[in-house]
């Protein structure tokens, strides 16, 4: 069975890497120096975050999160 998790990346400059959290697995991050070596490493957080939640007899969550972006005057 095929899952689709929604990941964030988020760009640090300091370190020259992207962050890669997924909202709806709490604890589950990664880094990668392109945004493709870090999307690679996402999937491979991911597998072994639910294979530990299976280890430890926790659900896979059934839903994900709703990202949505809005603009804020700043003026």
């Amino acid at each position: 069975m095929e899952r689709r998790f929604k990941v964030v990346l988020d760009w640090d400059n300091e370190g020259n890497a992207f962050h890669v959290y997924v909202p709806s697995l709490p604890g589950c991050f990664t880094h990668g120096s392109t945004r493709e070596e870090a999307l690679e490493r996402a999937q491979e957080a991911i597998r072994g975050h639910l294979k530990a939640l299976k280890i430890i007899g926790e659900p896979i969550p059934e839903s994900d999160v709703d990202i949505a972006e809005i603009s804020v005057n700043i003026s």
